[in-house]
C-alpha cells in the first residue's frame, strides 16, 4: 500500500496513520516506549541482511480491479518482450543501488488469464539473474481497498498457480497479503496459517507473514507459534508523523518490531526522493530527514533487510529510480543519490551520515 503521487492527498496513508496509533494505543507503543517483548520463535535466520531490495509497483500503486501493469511495461507485450524489458530494469536495479531483490505484485486478474504467461517473465527475469523476489498479493481498489482479501473464491487458485509455478524456484518467496488491515490480529495470524497448511510443501523459511495492520507492527504474528519459521515483513513510513526527532523515529520503529527483528524485513519504508532533500546530512529540523536516517540506521543495527518503496513506479515524487531509454530497452536512473547512499548505509555498505 502506498500513498498517492505528486501534491495531492495521500488519503490511504493517512488512514495507516490513524490505524498505526490505534495499534501504537492498544499495544502500549508510545514513542518513549521501550520495544515491546514478544516470543520469536523459530526463526528462519539469525538476521534479514540477506534481503537488499527495491518493490516495483504499477503507476496505479498496485491496488487494481485488472491487470497489473508494472511502470515501463505493459500488459500487450509477449513474454519475450516482457523478460527482456524487465532484465534489463532487474540490472538497472543492481547496477545503480547495489539491490538483489524485488518486491513484485500479484491479483487473480493478472494471475488467472491469459496475461500471467507474459508477467512471469518479470519474475523469471529477477531470478534468471539471482535476485530474490517477493511475490506479494495486493486487494483491488474503490470498494475493494478495504485490508480484506476481496474474494476467496479466486484467492485460493491465484496462489495455487503461483505456487505450483514457483515452489522449486529457490529465488522466490510468497507474501500471503500486502497490509491485511480489515482484520484483527488474531484473524490475520489465522488467515496466515491457513496459508501455510494449505501450502504446506513450500518451505516456511520462504513465507514472508506481513505484520498486522497496514503491515505497521511484527509483534502479533511473531507471538504466534504456527508462523515458527516465517519471515515476517514491516512497513514503516515518515508521513505517519507531521514531525518527530531521530531518536523519536528509532523508538516507533523498534516498538513495531520488538524482540523479532532476527526474523523482520522492511519490506515498505519510504520518503520523497524528487524534491531535493539531502539524506547525507543531519537536518535535525526536517522530518523526513530525520526519518530516513533513522530506519537506515535502525536496520543496519539490527541487522534487518530492507525493500525501498517503491524502487520504480512512474510518477511516483517517493521513486528512487526512473526510466530512461527507449520503451523497448529501458534504463534507470538514480533520482536522488543521496537517498541511495542511505540504502546503501542499511544494507552494510557506504558510509554514515554527515554531522
Amino acid at each position: 500500500m502506498r500513498k498517492t503521487s505528486g501534491p495531492s492527498p495521500r488519503t490511504p496513508r493517512l488512514r495507516a496513520a490513524l490505524v498505526a496509533v490505534a495499534v501504537a494505543a492498544v499495544t502500549g507503543a508510545t514513542l518513549a516506549g521501550s520495544p515491546a517483548s514478544a516470543s520469536s520463535g523459530a526463526a528462519p535466520a539469525t538476521d534479514t541482511t540477506q534481503f537488499k531490495g527495491v518493490n516495483w509497483a504499477d503507476p496505479r500503486d498496485n491496488f487494481a480491479d485488472d491487470l497489473l501493469q508494472l511502470s515501463g511495461l505493459s500488459t500487450t507485450d509477449t513474454y519475450r518482450q516482457t523478460n527482456a524489458k524487465a532484465t534489463r530494469i532487474i540490472a538497472a536495479f543492481r547496477a545503480n543501488l547495489g539491490a538483489n531483490t524485488v518486491r513484485l505484485p500479484i491479483n487473480p486478474y493478472t494471475v488467472d488469464g491469459a496475461y500471467w504467461k507474459s508477467y512471469r517473465g518479470v519474475i523469471d527475469a529477477a531470478s534468471d539473474q539471482g535476485f530474490k523476489v517477493i511475490v506479494s498479493y495486493w486487494e483491488g481498489t474503490g470498494a475493494r481497498k478495504d485490508g480484506y482479501i476481496d474474494d476467496t473464491a479466486t484467492y485460493w487458485p491465484m496462489w495455487d498457480t503461483v505456487v505450483k509455478a514457483y515452489k522449486n524456484d529457490k529465488h522466490v518467496y510468497f507474501e500471503p497479503m500486502n497490509e491485511p488491515h480489515g482484520y484483527t490480529d488474531t484473524e490475520w495470524a489465522d488467515i496466515a496459517a491457513k496459508w501455510l497448511s494449505t501450502y504446506a510443501k513450500v518451505p516456511r523459511n520462504r513465507v514472508f507473514v506481513s505484520g498486522a495492520g497496514y503491515n505497521d507492527h511484527v509483534t502479533s504474528v511473531c507471538a504466534d507459534p504456527r508462523l515458527n519459521g516465517t519471515y515476517l515483513s514491516l512497513h514503516h513510513y515518515g508521513f505517519w508523523k507531521d514531525y518527530a526527532t531521530y531518536d523519536q523515529w528509532v523508538a516507533d520503529l523498534k516498538v513495531r518490531i520488538g524482540d523479532c527483528a532476527n526474523r523482520t524485513v522492511a519490506d515498505e519504508f519510504g520518503a520523497p526522493m524528487t524534491t531535493g532533500l539531502n539524506y547525507d546530512v543531519k537536518t535535525p529540523d526536517d522530518n523526513f530527514v530525520n526519518y530516513v536516517q533513522a530506519v537506515t540506521d535502525t536496520f543496519r543495527e539490527l541487522k534487518m533487510g530492507s525493500v525501498y518503496w517503491p524502487g520504480l513506479r512512474t510518477d511516483d515524487t517517493y521513486s528512487i529510480q526512473t526510466l530512461t531509454g527507449t520503451t523497448a530497452r529501458p534504463w534507470l536512473a538514480t533520482t536522488n543519490q543521496s537517498g541511495a547512499d542511505r540504502l546503501a548505509w542499511a544494507w552494510g555498505r557506504g558510509k554514515p551520515v554527515k554531522g
